[in-house]
């Protein structure tokens, strides 16, 4: 390849790269476990008690580096109090992607961890470290919505 043309190149990913929309905050959680290598995110960062918070969880395998299709997984949460909140994984409709809600019900420290497995004939394995998240405080549940300033009291 001739100098010209490499340039050439380098001035096409440049400029794709600067007309490409900017990249989300990088708030993902990465996890291992025997076989797994899991990677996961939230829609809400920092998480608020009482409003679902929709996780996104990637797995692949850790030695082929391939995505697991219709695996099997849970995410799980407990608090200093021992209130403990999970959910399964839904998969798809991305490749080795799965979908997962936790809606915590009080504001503080929560300790989060991960279990997954190909399918049911396998054990299911946690990851190797859990993860401690601060969930902030949400709207009271029940409350009711404040008037907007076009009605009256």
């Amino acid at each position: 390849m001739t100098a010209r043309r490499r340039f050439a190149l380098l001035g096409l990913a440049l400029a794709a790269a600067a007309c490409s929309p900017p990249d989300r905050p990088n708030t993902d959680i990465r996890l291992w476990t025997q076989d797994f290598e899991i990677r996961a995110w939230s829609d809400v960062v920092p998480p608020v008690s009482l409003e679902p918070i929709h996780y996104t969880i990637v797995i692949r395998d850790k030695k082929t580096r391939e995505p697991i299709v219709d695996g099997q997984g849970r995410i799980f949460a407990t608090n200093a109090d021992g209130v403990t909140k999970w959910d399964g994984f839904r998969y798809g409709p991305e490749v080795g992607t799965y979908h997962a809600t936790l809606m915590f019900p009080a504001a503080g420290e929560w300790a989060l961890g991960m279990q997954f497995r190909r399918d049911s004939t396998q054990k299911l394995q946690r990851s190797n470290d859990d993860w401690r998240q601060v969930v902030y405080v949400g709207e009271e549940f029940g409350s009711p919505a404040t008037p907007s300033k076009t009605e009256k009291p």
